[in-house]
């Protein structure tokens, strides 16, 4: 039998109803092969960073709706990896340039213990210590997971809990 880990993966949404698609998302990572999802984050709403300065005629887009997610898994990383860009291909994901708004982002931020620096995929996710968006949802369910100094860094960004669960 194949060992199991745990990965949590970030989601984000701007475009369409973003709730929507998030609670689509938890729901399509029910039923990836060799995987259950453990926990969900509550919902929160952060407005875009780092929207990429070479569009500047595009506008950042609407507030993101995001969450965080606890798998555990025996698939491989580079596989989970696939499966879960799958998912943001299903819900109509494009990329016209670096940081666009969006549909639906799924990023793999831990597996396991592991560190992966692959042409593909690169874990921990190499930003997530920068981004509020992904600390306070990963604090939320693997307060472990993220130090006081690392919410400390990020408290300027804003982040507001949304009410209800996904």
């Amino acid at each position: 039998m194949a060992s199991r880990v745990t990965a949590y993966v970030a989601l984000g949404a701007n475009l369409g109803d973003a709730g929507a698609a998030i609670r689509q998302a938890i729901e399509a990572m029910k039923h990836l092969p060799l995987t259950q999802v453990r926990q969900c984050s509550s919902l929160y709403k952060t407005a875009p960073l780092d929207t990429d300065s070479a569009q500047e005629s595009q506008a950042p887009g609407a507030d993101y709706l995001n969450a965080v997610v606890a798998l555990e898994t025996g698939l491989p990383a580079p596989l989970l990896l696939a499966q879960l860009q799958q998912l943001e291909q299903q819900a109509g994901r494009e990329r016209p340039y670096r940081n666009a708004p969006r549909t639906l982002d799924l990023d793999l931020l831990l597996y396991g213990s592991a560190r992966i620096d692959s042409e593909r995929l690169t874990v921990p996710h190499p930003r997530m210590m920068q981004r509020a968006f992904v600390l306070v949802p990963l604090a939320e369910i693997a307060a472990d997971r993220v130090s006081a100094e690392q919410l400390s860094a990020v408290a300027h960004q804003g982040i507001e809990r949304l009410a209800g669960v996904l």
